[in-house]
């Protein structure tokens, strides 16, 4: 009688091989021409044929992995197999903002040429652009200039606008600001400023397809009571700001401090709710490149609280090579959230645009 092995395969994986001794090697291991593996309910022939070992029926790696249209490779010096999942649609927000120089520019970086010139460059391994224009002051005005920071709205800022509908790009404006000396407390303590704030970013999406808010430095260290003060101020904005931007049809995503760091200011759970996605900003937990297993973490807690469809995993490039920013975007993949986020255009280089398109696909 013919064993019959049908694949079914979710994900796969890195494998090392390593020069050990198998506990199968005195175990009878022959080819098994009786073996029916089928894909799809297709039977599948191989070069080398599926074995039963010690009763376990062993599949050759490259067959498993190409079978699934996973690219494979061998490093012999390392003695590593390399298996790389098939590219996936996926989300891709770039932030723009800008550069100290030519070198920098998020619009050369995403253009592929300097301003005012456009191309195709990489456009299509972009879906959104998250607009790094805005502030804000005590009083809760809308600021298109930072009077701490390099944060500013640029001149010709229509021009970007007008590119990316030409390339058929989203647009999200980011209002962005930290907590220096207490700021964003004085804010969000204060409901004439709410409502101020509230009243000017609804004002100025009218320019574009949602608004994304990024108020870092939040809660930290904070417990107990002081931490619940600090979640229900901010998320009583966000429950202010929501429903305006709605009835608009402009969608609202925040830009927020990983569940598994020091800025405990935000609730997960009740902001989840509130808006169209989460970016978590699942980096700067000090060393570099930042360690896999942390970001995953933040994934998987963030994942308690906020469906997947919902979470974007961002991805800061300045000090991370190519290999490990793959290596995020499958920690993405795997968990099949809505996406990932690019900090910042203008910073990654074509080493890195290479291997977002191997792996991702956008669509528009």
């Amino acid at each position: 009688m013919k064993k019959v092995i049908t694949l079914i395969v979710t994900f796969l994986f890195t494998v090392t091989l390593l020069p050990i001794v198998s506990p199968y090697q005195e175990a009878e291991a022959s080819p098994q021409t009786d073996i029916v593996v089928l894909l799809d309910g297709l039977p599948l022939q191989f070069d080398v044929p599926p074995q039963i070992v010690d009763g376990r029926t062993l599949v050759p790696l490259r067959f498993f992995s190409e079978a699934f249209n996973c690219q494979v490779e061998w490093v012999n010096e390392t003695r590593t197999v390399k298996i790389i999942s098939p590219p996936r649609v996926m989300e891709v927000i770039g932030f723009y903002a800008l550069g100290g120089d030519a070198r920098t520019s998020s619009w050369t970086n995403l253009f592929g040429e300097p301003y005012p010139i456009t191309a195709v460059g990489n456009t299509k391994m972009v879906s959104e652009l998250a607009l790094g224009w805005y502030t804000i002051d005590e009083q809760g005005n809308l600021l298109t200039r930072s009077p701490r920071t390099a944060w500013q709205r640029p001149p010709g800022w229509e021009d970007v606008l007008a590119a990316a509908q030409y390339y058929n790009l989203r647009t999200e404006m980011v209002v962005h600001e930290e907590n220096r000396d207490g700021m964003l407390y004085a804010v969000l303590n204060d409901e004439q400023a709410v409502e101020n704030l509230v009243g000017a970013i609804v004002l100025e999406a009218e320019h574009f397809h949602g608004v994304n808010i990024n108020f870092e430095g939040l809660g930290l260290y904070a417990q107990g009571e002081e931490q619940q003060q600090i979640r229900d101020r901010f998320t009583h904005f966000i429950a202010s700001l929501a429903p305006p931007l709605q009835d608009t049809g402009k969608t609202l995503t925040l830009t927020l401090h990983p569940p598994n760091n020091s800025f405990r200011g935000y609730d997960y759970l009740a902001l989840g709710k509130l808006v169209d996605r989460i970016i978590i900003m699942a980096h700067d937990y000090g060393p570099k490149p930042e360690p896999l297993w942390q970001i995953v973490q933040a994934i998987e807690m963030a994942l308690t609280y906020v469906p997947r469809e919902k979470l974007v995993l961002a991805l800061s490039v300045p000090e991370e090579p190519p290999e490990n920013i793959l290596s995020k975007v499958r920690a993405a993949k795997h968990f099949r959230l809505q996406g990932i986020s690019l900090w910042r255009l203008g910073l990654l280089t074509e080493e890195m645009w290479d291997v977002l398109e191997q792996t991702i696909k956008t669509e528009k």
